[in-house]
């Protein structure tokens, strides 16, 4: 039994899908099956049930938590010969949700490719619930979640308290409140409630972020007048600066795309009835793995970026251009 069919049995275990465990890992359904078949043979156990359904036996249970111990052993291995050996390549394996990837991947590669050119970077994209399993089997090395963790296998580390924010342009307010927007302004600059927005369209979204704010709504016994829904935050800040709806965004989202946000968009802060919203962002990693060189700049570029990012001041009342309330659009 060797390193590749344990890697290969570990795949399986996660997907229970014989071919699409193959095409993922690109190689043959057979060469799959025979990696399989002969561990089953030198163990002397069945590893998987096929019927009804690919599923794991208690022997292949067992078989699988120690083929993750080996794989997490083997990769603090490889990390710690790097080290020894002054090597600056590498894999780096880092997890979290695509909006947040997109936010801060930009900002930080451009350093650490110029000091690790030969280090891959893999990224997994997922929520929060599906990333903290991944970082326990060595899937990844980090990853960005919300709230922490509570599992005592993994070190959790505080990022920032991701601030959400209500964006909305002087065309969609005064399209729809008239003479009365520049002191609905006012009154949101300190901390905006939804009801007072209620008669504007709004895009919402189906990740957490749109969770709290139609959470707002339902305080607020308010129904939503829904003008798009997705989970891509950067389209519903792409309607809004058109001035054709209102969205939610975060201290995340605003802090790289203020440049690219229209003068006439005004960015309260999203006030619920507990007071301030905010996403509460954390590093999750293994308590006993020792990351290499690479890894640790890589984290350090992190930290220094979250930082930026909470500095960033955001809070802004939209600057009404005389065309724009001319054309209304």
């Amino acid at each position: 039994m060797d390193l590749i069919s344990l890697y290969y049995f570990s795949e399986l275990a996660k997907e229970l899908h014989m071919t699409h465990t193959a095409e993922r890992l690109f190689i043959s359904q057979q060469t799959l099956s025979n990696h399989i078949r002969r561990m089953e043979e030198e163990l002397g156990v069945p590893l998987f049930k096929r019927k009804p359904s690919l599923s794991l036996t208690l022997a292949g249970e067992l078989v699988l938590r120690f083929a993750q111990k080996v794989g997490r052993d083997y990769g603090r291995l490889q990390d710690a010969l790097s080290d020894i050996e002054g090597q600056e390549r590498g894999m780096l394996k880092m997890g979290a949700s695509m909006v947040r990837l997109n936010a801060c991947l930009p900002e930080i590669l451009p350093d650490f490719t110029r000091r690790y050119p030969q280090v891959e970077l893999r990224v997994t994209d997922a929520i929060s619930s599906r990333l903290e399993p991944l970082v326990l089997d060595g899937s990844l090395d980090f990853a960005i979640v919300l709230s922490g963790t509570e599992n005592p296998q993994l070190h959790s580390s505080h990022l920032i308290h991701d601030q959400l924010y209500l964006c909305v342009s002087d065309r969609c307010l005064r399209r729809y409140y008239g003479d009365d927007a520049e002191a609905l302004k006012e009154k949101a600059e300190n901390g905006a409630f939804v009801q007072d927005f209620e008669k504007l369209p709004f895009c919402m979204m189906t990740n957490r972020m749109g969770q709290m704010l139609q959470n707002c709504f339902n305080e607020a016994s308010v129904i939503p007048h829904v003008f798009s829904k997705s989970s891509y935050s950067q389209l519903g800040m792409s309607i809004c600066n058109r001035g054709l709806a209102a969205c939610a965004a975060s201290q995340m989202n605003l802090a790289g795309q203020l440049e690219q946000m229209s003068e006439d968009v005004s960015i309260f802060p999203l006030r619920g009835k507990q007071g301030l919203l905010s996403l509460p962002l954390s590093l999750i990693q293994m308590k006993d793995r020792v990351l290499p060189l690479y890894a640790r700049f890589f984290l350090k570029l992190l930290i220094q970026y979250f930082f930026r990012v909470e500095q960033t001041p955001v809070i802004r009342l939209g600057k009404s251009g005389e065309e724009e309330m001319k054309t209304g659009v």
